[in-house]
């Protein structure tokens, strides 16, 4: 359990977020736990819309995608895909839900979101094509200003999740931090600074005050 002053800290930070997100034209909440954003974001999705996520541990840890896969007809799951050909169709199908989930890799105080990408497909979906973007994070991707989410991103986040694949040839997965590197297979292929939510409300920010993901 969080003590007490951690958790004053926590809703108090994730209020202000909210408010900086809200200004930008997000959809914004706050939740202490991810327990409660998760039956707030299922009462969002429709079972009669499709719905598709990107690659996300924060989803994973608490159990959002399983729900989604257990419950929702309509779910795109890439996870599925038996060869590289199906994995990449599922991906492009995602482009086209009616709803996609993700986490983000960093959220600056003013209300910025900070994602680096591999393939793209995840920062694609998010600026366009799907009606409905949710985008679910820990308290702990909370930084001071762009340029230290852009910072996070890329110097932390994106080795972590070197790590995570496995199967990458960066210096990050041999160093543990960022090189800057022009690899093959680079997972700092694209980064994406959303600013703003164009609609407004399309995208839905859900900010929970527990460490999750990277």
């Amino acid at each position: 359990m969080l003590n007490t002053s951690l958790e004053k800290r926590n809703d108090l930070l994730g209020t202000h977020v909210v408010k900086s997100l809200k200004n930008r034209h997000f959809e914004a909440y706050y939740y202490k736990t991810s327990g409660e954003a998760i039956e707030k974001i299922l009462t969002i999705l429709s079972r009669r819309e499709s719905v598709s996520w990107g690659g996300s541990t924060t989803l994973e840890e608490i159990g959002l995608t399983k729900r989604i896969r257990e419950e929702y007809e309509m779910a795109v799951d890439r996870d599925k895909a038996t060869t590289i050909a199906d994995r990449y169709e599922a991906m492009q199908k995602a482009f086209f839900c009616d709803n996609y989930l993700t986490s983000v890799n960093a959220i600056s105080e003013d209300g910025q979101l900070v994602n680096v990408d591999g393939n793209g497909n995840r920062v694609a979906a998010m600026a366009f094509g799907p009606k409905r973007v949710i985008v679910v994070a820990g308290i702990n991707k909370v930084v001071k200003t762009l340029d230290d989410a852009i910072t996070r991103a890329r110097t932390y986040a994106s080795p972590v999740n070197a790590q995570r694949t496995g199967n990458i040839k960066t210096p990050c997965m041999s160093t543990g931090t960022c090189e800057d590197c022009k690899s093959a297979d680079c997972i700092c292929t694209y980064i994406v600074t959303t600013r703003i939510s164009r609609p407004q409300g399309r995208i839905n920010v859900f900010l929970i005050g527990e460490t999750l993901g990277f």
